[in-house]
């Protein structure tokens, strides 16, 4: 059997796409690939390195409590940095864009620097140590 493959995308639910679609387009710093209406849901996807992301608003939610990584489920996603030194270029590029954050936590694993999306699901960049 082949070695277990990567991650080829990552999509989060959103309550609304007017206000996620371009919070996280500034993130980004880059335009979706993808931009569609399926019916059931609609979706924007981007393409970062060689994975996509996507934000989901479904036509019928069974839900409008807001994300909580405590619940089962997702618990956070995680974008990889390359060195310490990266995350404080993200550190600077946050406070740029106006979005709260955690500060650069440097723990012996490896640096994470956590941020939350307008429905509160929980981002991170994160470093190895070194």
């Amino acid at each position: 059997m082949a070695e277990f493959p990567a991650i080829a995308h990552v999509a989060v639910t959103v309550t609304d796409l007017d206000r996620s679609r371009p919070w996280y387009q500034r993130l980004f710093a880059a335009d979706p690939v993808l931009d569609e209406d399926t019916g059931p849901y609609h979706h924007v996807v981007w393409l970062l390195g060689g994975t996509l992301f996507g934000i989901h608003e479904h036509a019928a939610p069974s839900s409008a409590q807001p994300f909580d990584e405590l619940r089962p489920g997702l618990d956070h996603v995680a974008f990889a940095c390359t060195s310490r030194a990266e995350l404080d270029q993200w550190e600077a590029r946050l406070n740029s864009l106006g979005i709260t954050h955690g500060g650069v936590v440097d723990a012996s694993y490896g640096s994470g620097l956590s941020f939350r999306d307008p429905d509160n699901i929980a981002l991170e960049f994160f470093a190895p140590p070194g």
